[in-house]
């Protein structure tokens, strides 16, 4: 049983990246920090990803700009952590006209600084492992970074512990909170503040504040395929990105793209297909993804969806796939109105919801902000790591 005696000023339930980013912002801060979790390690949403921080292409101002701040995060860290960033930046091909419109428009917004159009004959030189015959040009973007989740995270957590102090409780259900005594299956926890980050769960904790933001549930699919060969210098997306990503796809420019991409591939929007590709340390890519949406989504991969994602893997880069190593299907919450919400079901309790599939681009920003709202506000100075 855990001692009746633990103190702590933060306590966070959920050990995903949503809840160790607001680790991360506590600690910097100089609070003292529990990190309690079901699991015996993390095993949801937070390791079944790209580990890709994306910045170009995610909605318009605030989630923009929260992905920019989280980048930064991630690049302050990665050292310290031992985390490698394993690729920069990002290329998106225009494999239309009607996509190179949409990466035209978007370079003229706020969004497009730093970015750069690629001419077809630029492509096909810099970028020679992409199939490049016919292509109308790419949006290359210098913003992102990509970590491998499945080592990242445990990384980030083994650093906040070791470093920073921070406490972590696993094997641990939540059962009761009342600040300052959290009820747990293994004892009580107390803390003077908890931060609840429930991933894909919505009915443990607080299941009727859940239900206020309409959350349901999305279901993809991903892929490991062999080492290829070549090696990818950045992440690499393709035209179906253009429509999906709101902060291409909210561009008015848009709408030909949508309307060629029902024509051309109907079942690739049916099944909310888009590609990305990056690659390991290994050599080995991940691909993917897909979208579906169900209160629970069943648990069986589809072998007609990975097809669609993979016959958009040769279009980019021409020829047969490597062969396949591993596939998963992945949850994660979300909501058709919300990107996130942070919500107050109880005094000194904040639950929050990323509902958009973007923790591993927008979770450090949106930690300081509620940290900030729930212990007081301090400046960028003060969140600098040690």
């Amino acid at each position: 049983m855990m001692s009746q005696q633990d103190k702590f000023d933060l306590a966070t339930v959920g050990a995903g990246i949503v809840g160790l980013a607001h680790a991360l912002a506590a600690v910097r801060r100089g609070l003292s920090v529990v990190v309690i979790d079901r699991d015996a390690q993390a095993n949801g949403a937070s390791v079944r990803n790209f580990g890709f921080v994306t910045v170009s292409g995610q909605e318009r101002g605030q989630v923009w700009r929260r992905a920019m701040r989280s980048r930064d995060i991630w690049q302050e860290v990665a050292g310290p952590a031992g985390i490698d960033i394993l690729q920069r930046g990002t290329i998106v091909v225009a494999r239309r006209p009607e996509a190179r419109s949409v990466v035209e428009a978007f370079l003229q917004t706020e969004m497009g600084e730093g970015c750069s159009l690629l001419e077809p004959d630029d492509l096909r030189r810099q970028y020679p492992q992409l199939a490049g015959q016919d292509f109308a040009g790419a949006l290359w973007s210098p913003h992102e970074v990509r970590v491998e989740s499945r080592q990242a995270i445990p990384q980030l957590a083994a650093f906040l512990a070791e470093r920073h102090g921070v406490q972590f409780r696993r094997e641990t259900a939540v059962r009761a909170i009342e600040p300052p005594a959290i009820e747990t299956s293994r004892g009580t926890v107390r803390a003077d503040k908890v931060i609840v980050c429930p991933g894909d769960d919505l009915a443990t904790l607080y299941p009727e504040r859940i239900a206020l933001y309409g959350v349901r549930r999305c279901k993809l699919q991903m892929m490991r395929l062999t080492d290829p060969g070549f090696r990818l210098p950045s992440p690499v997306m393709s035209d179906l990105g253009l429509a999906r990503y709101s902060g291409f796809g909210a561009l008015p420019e848009a709408t030909a793209l949508r309307r060629r991409l029902e024509s051309d591939q109907r079942h690739a929007l049916d099944n909310g297909v888009h590609l990305i590709v990056v690659q390991s340390a290994d050599g080995t890519l991940v691909v993917g993804d897909s979208h579906h949406y169900a209160a629970t989504p069943d648990p069986f991969a589809s072998e007609q969806v990975d097809e669609i994602i993979l016959e958009e893997f040769s279009a980019v880069f021409g020829g047969t796939p490597p062969r396949v190593l591993e596939r998963w299907t992945g949850i994660y919450a979300s909501a058709a109105n919300h990107t996130m919400f942070a919500d107050g079901p109880q005094e000194n309790v904040r639950m929050v919801m990323i509902t958009s599939g973007t923790g591993a681009s927008t979770s450090f920003a949106i930690a300081e902000e509620v940290i900030d709202e729930l212990f007081g506000s301090t400046t960028a100075d003060a969140r600098k790591i040690a």
